[in-house]
């Protein structure tokens, strides 16, 4: 009988490379395309299209349960992960660079969605409810460090070697990406030896119509589950939740990067590393922490609007620093930080809702489709974001974000809550 191999030995590593995709995809990416040369516009546009697959990730997560197992389907994408790295890698130094990196972004999104499937249904097989719980701020934890990772010091890693190499951009980003091709074949190799190999569950009998069927059944009852006065409150508060923080993210990284005459901070990438992919990465997991304390200790309902305020009205430092625009890393830093301390603050109330609301049958489904709802939310608005930037600068599209801010509170002020979820039972 296999010996029962510590969770230690593989939680941390198979949630950084949950973590580590998504953070290239989205931010990583943006940074690389600036450099390249493209607008505001069209980045916001084309990299806001590869968040597509986390929204829809719900439709095909039946097939995932189906066919194969957890850990096959794990190591199956952290390989093809590491093949789309390398993709990248091959095609950003050519003629056709820009064709080339966006389907292999696509192949990295795609693959990724899968994976954090697989991966959450493999912790759920492989731990009982009290190590499914004593793990999840380790989990958490780690799957933040690749963040920080890819913010942080893949965007610093580029910078170092652009003073190497100073008349080649598009190499240096071709490094960064052999990098992490390496990284994930390590990390594939290692999860081969190491991830246990527990008794998946058995679908011998089951057929493609019987998913389609349990699919159908899964998404019928997530609409009927509250009157459909309610429904549309729900979905309104899912999709528009997070409004302003989606227009904002798309423009934040270009703003710190772009040199002041073009309205931005000018930041190095180094400077950029650590103001926003660090320090700004530490006041989020901090207030992610906060957050669920005060939510575990009072309930989610007692602490709605206090994050609700926390979620938007702390963008107005984007106002302040575009008005300005300093040149003093460690206030821009300080600004970075109580914007996303108060994010963090804040996306606790969506987290809880979107737990709140998935309660009952097919929860684990009903979960994965609010966090879908919650990806077009932010997917949407961020396609228009460059746009509206380019046609009236930073200054002014960072007021209008205030103004958004609206909208938060408008979504906030229908939903219904239990009291006494997430409360703390005396």
């Amino acid at each position: 009988m296999e010996k029962k191999r510590s969770p230690w030995a593989w939680i941390p590593t198979l949630y950084f490379a949950e973590g580590l995709p998504n953070v290239v995809v989205m931010t990583v990416a943006v940074v690389m395309y600036m450099e390249m040369g493209m607008t505001d516009t069209e980045i916001a546009l084309y990299t806001s299209w590869l968040g597509l697959p986390w929204v829809i990730k719900p439709l095909w997560s039946p097939f995932v349960d189906l066919f194969k197992t957890k850990r096959w389907w794990v190591l199956s994408m952290q390989l093809l992960l590491g093949a789309a790295f390398a993709g990248v890698a091959f095609t950003v130094n050519t003629d056709l660079w820009f064709q080339g990196t966006m389907f292999f972004f696509f192949l990295m999104a795609f693959s990724s969605a899968t994976h954090d499937i697989a991966a959450d249904g493999f912790y759920m097989l492989e731990l009982d409810s009290h190590d499914q719980s004593w793990f999840v701020g380790i989990r958490n934890t780690f799957y933040r460090i690749a963040v920080i990772f890819g913010q942080g010091v893949l965007v610093w890693m580029a910078g170092e070697l652009q003073k190497i190499y100073p008349d080649s951009k598009a190499f240096t980003w071709s490094l960064i990406f052999f990098a992490l091709a390496a990284i994930f074949i390590a990390i594939w190799l290692y999860h081969h030896f190491v991830m246990p190999r527990p008794v998946d569950r058995n679908n011998e009998g089951l057929t493609a119509h019987d998913v389609m069927l349990g699919l159908w059944q899964m998404l019928s009852s997530f609409f009927t589950k509250v009157p459909v006065k309610q429904i549309v409150f729900v979905l309104l508060f899912l999709l528009f939740y997070r409004f302003p923080e989606a227009m904002l993210t798309k423009m934040a990284s270009t703003f710190l990067l772009r040199p002041m005459e073009e309205g931005g901070l000018g930041l190095t990438k180094e400077a950029f590393g650590l103001a926003y992919g660090t320090v700004g990465l530490i006041g989020l997991l901090l207030g992610g922490i906060v957050g669920g304390m005060l939510a575990s200790r009072d309930g989610l309902k007692r602490w709605l609007w206090p994050f609700v305020c926390a979620i938007t009205l702390p963008d107005i430092v984007y106002v302040y620093l575009s008005f300005t625009q300093p040149d003093g890393l460690w206030l821009i830093s300080t600004c970075l930080f109580i914007e996303q301390f108060g994010y963090g603050l804040g996306f606790t109330a969506l987290t809880l809702y979107m737990l709140y609301y998935s309660q009952g049958e097919f929860k684990t489904s009903h979960y994965a489709i609010c966090t879908g709802l919650s990806y077009l939310g932010l997917m949407l608005p961020g396609m228009v974001s460059g746009w509206i930037k380019d046609a009236v600068g930073y200054q002014t599209f960072f007021v209008l974000v205030m103004l958004f801010c609206i909208i938060t509170f408008a979504v906030a002020a229908f939903i219904k809550i239990d009291p006494e979820f997430g409360r703390k039972q005396k």
